[in-house]
C-alpha cells in the first residue's frame, strides 16, 4: 500500500503461476500511516506482500461518509478477493455493497448493536473482524476525566451524528457522567471547521471528550489545536491524539487492532468462511499522558493518575 491516497491498483510482479490476491481497502478518511504499517506487518508475517502476491485496491474518502457507498460498489465491481473495512462506517458500506465477497472489519464499535453481525461468536454471512464496545469506552473516558480533574462538574462531548455509533457513544458517556454526578452536554460537530467554534461556544465546562470517529482521526491535529486554544482538559480515544499534542488518551492499542485483521485475511484466503470466524475484541488498552501539554496548561496531573499511565510523553 505504497500511497494510501491512490485509488487505483498496485500491480504485483511474480511468476505467472503464483496466486495474486486482490484486497480491497475501504476507509472513511485517510488512515494513519502507523496503522497501515501495522496491518501490512501482520500480513507479511503470514506471507502476503505487495509486489509479490498481493494487490491493493484502495478507496478512501476525505473524512466524510458521502463517498463510502460509491467506493464500496467500486471495490465490488473490481472483483477483489476480500474487502478490509475500517470502522463502523466502512463495514456498513461494505456490507450493503456485497453479500458474497468476504469482508473483514476492524476498529468497529458494537457490530451487533448496529446490525453488521447478529452475534460476535457466530457472525454468519460474509462478515467478521475485530470489534470494540463503544459505550464501555466512552464511559471509561468520563471516569478518567473525573480522576484527572476531581472537581469536574460539567463535561462536554463533541459528537458527529452521521457516524453509525455516535449515539451509542453518547449514551455511554452520559450514563457514566450521571453516575458520577457530572452534568453532560453533547455538542454537534459536522466537520473539521466546526471544532474551534464549538469549543469557543462552551461556557462553564470543566473538561471535554469526543466521539471516536474516522472524521476526528483524520483531522486530529485541528481538533487538538482547537482544544488547546480552549485550555480545557481533554481525554481522547487513542494515542494518535496524544502524539499530536493532546493531553490524555485511553483506548485499545490501535496498531494491535489493525494487525489483528491479518489472521482473518489469511484464514479466509485459505478457505475459511467469514461467518464461521468469531469476532475478536481487543484485550490491550493503554493510557497515555502528554506531560508537555499538561505543563503548558498549568495542569497538575494527580500522582495516582500518572502511576496508571502506560506511557508519558515528556
Amino acid at each position: 500500500m505504497s500511497d494510501p491516497r491512490v485509488v487505483g491498483d498496485a500491480r504485483a510482479q511474480q511468476s505467472p503461476s503464483a496466486k495474486v490476491y486482490r484486497i480491497g481497502f475501504l476507509s472513511q478518511g485517510q488512515p494513519p500511516k502507523a496503522l497501515i504499517e501495522a496491518l501490512q506487518q501482520g500480513l507479511r508475517e503470514r506471507g502476503y506482500a505487495e509486489g509479490q502476491n498481493l494487490v491493493w485496491v484502495f478507496r478512501s474518502t476525505d473524512g466524510s461518509l458521502d463517498q463510502l457507498p460509491r467506493f464500496a460498489e467500486e471495490l465490488v465491481s473490481s472483483k477483489v478477493d476480500l474487502i478490509l473495512a475500517r470502522a463502523s462506517s466502512g463495514a456498513m458500506a461494505a456490507k450493503r455493497a456485497t453479500t458474497s465477497i468476504p469482508i473483514v472489519f476492524f476498529a468497529v464499535y458494537d457490530p451487533v448493536e448496529i446490525g453488521i453481525v447478529p452475534s460476535l461468536s457466530r457472525p454468519g454471512g460474509n462478515v467478521t473482524g475485530v470489534a470494540v464496545t463503544a459505550s464501555d469506552m466512552a464511559a471509561k473516558r468520563v471516569q478518567l476525566l473525573k480522576d484527572l480533574v476531581p472537581a469536574l462538574k460539567r463535561v462536554a462531548m463533541l459528537s458527529h451524528p452521521p457516524h453509525p455509533t455516535n449515539g451509542i457513544q453518547l449514551q455511554g458517556a452520559e450514563a457514566a457522567a450521571r453516575s458520577l454526578g457530572v452534568q453532560f452536554e453533547a455538542v454537534t460537530v459536522r466537520g473539521a471547521d466546526d471544532f474551534a467554534p464549538a469549543l469557543k461556544a462552551l461556557r462553564g465546562i470543566d473538561g471535554v471528550l469526543h466521539a471516536d470517529t474516522p472524521l476526528f482521526v483524520t483531522h486530529r491535529a485541528r481538533l487538538v489545536n482547537a482544544v488547546a486554544e480552549s485550555r480545557l482538559p481533554a481525554i481522547y480515544p487513542a494515542r494518535l491524539y496524544v502524539e499530536a499534542g493532546g493531553l490524555v488518551s485511553y483506548g485499545p492499542n490501535l496498531a494491535a487492532v489493525w494487525k489483528a485483521a491479518a489472521p482473518y485475511v489469511d484464514k479466509i484466503l485459505k478457505g475459511s468462511k467469514p461467518g464461521d470466524l468469531p469476532v475478536e475484541q481487543p484485550t490491550t488498552f493503554e493510557l497515555m499522558i502528554n506531560n508537555r501539554t499538561a505543563k503548558a496548561m498549568g495542569l497538575t496531573i494527580p500522582p495516582l493518575f500518572v502511576m496508571r499511565a502506560d506511557q508519558i510523553f515528556e
